[in-house]
């Protein structure tokens, strides 16, 4: 999603890369956490997902996410409604129930990254979500670009007073 933020020019250039590491450090922290209080003695199988359609899933719910932040959390007609959050959970729940025994339903490389050090997915099948997860925030951020026009940087000249709040 950073990604896809920043392709759509809603996230300083400068910002990317400590908000991505600071998503990376969180989800291992969580994980490990899970790992010492909640899931003590449990075992865990490791998912086995084939490559095709494991990349086709996180490829589509990946874009759909990307695409759904894009417009609900950054595009001029939405700004200030609060219904965003409900938005993008509502997708990332579609896409767990949907693809998640496909490839796992992880969605963000973040995410891929707590679910590697939880070993429900295991290390050699991380590329699959890094793939998958960069390539559909680029696709879904050149989509939105190319469907949407350029935000408005400069108000348009009108020659009605600015307007005031009543008292």
């Amino acid at each position: 999603m950073t990604l896809g933020v920043l392709i759509r020019g809603k996230v300083n250039a400068a910002d990317v890369v400590p908000y991505m590491i600071a998503q990376l450090v969180g989800a291992g922290l969580a994980a490990l956490i899970v790992i010492k209080f909640l899931r003590r003695c449990s075992l865990i199988t490791p998912i086995a997902p084939h490559v095709g359609p494991a990349l086709l899933a996180e490829f589509l719910f990946t874009f759909a996410l990307v695409y759904v932040v894009l417009n609900a959390a950054t595009a001029e007609g939405t700004s200030g409604n609060s219904f965003y959050g409900l938005a993008i959970g509502m997708t990332v729940m579609t896409g767990a129930f949907a693809v998640g025994d496909i490839s796992g339903g992880a969605f963000n490389p973040a995410v891929a990254f707590g679910i590697c050090v939880l070993g429900i997915s295991s290390w050699g099948n991380i590329w699959i979500y890094l793939l998958a997860d960069f390539a559909a925030a680029v696709v879904a951020a050149v989509i939105f670009q190319m469907i949407n026009q350029p935000m408005q940087t400069t108000p348009i000249a009108t020659d009605e007073p600015p307007y005031e709040t009543p008292r």
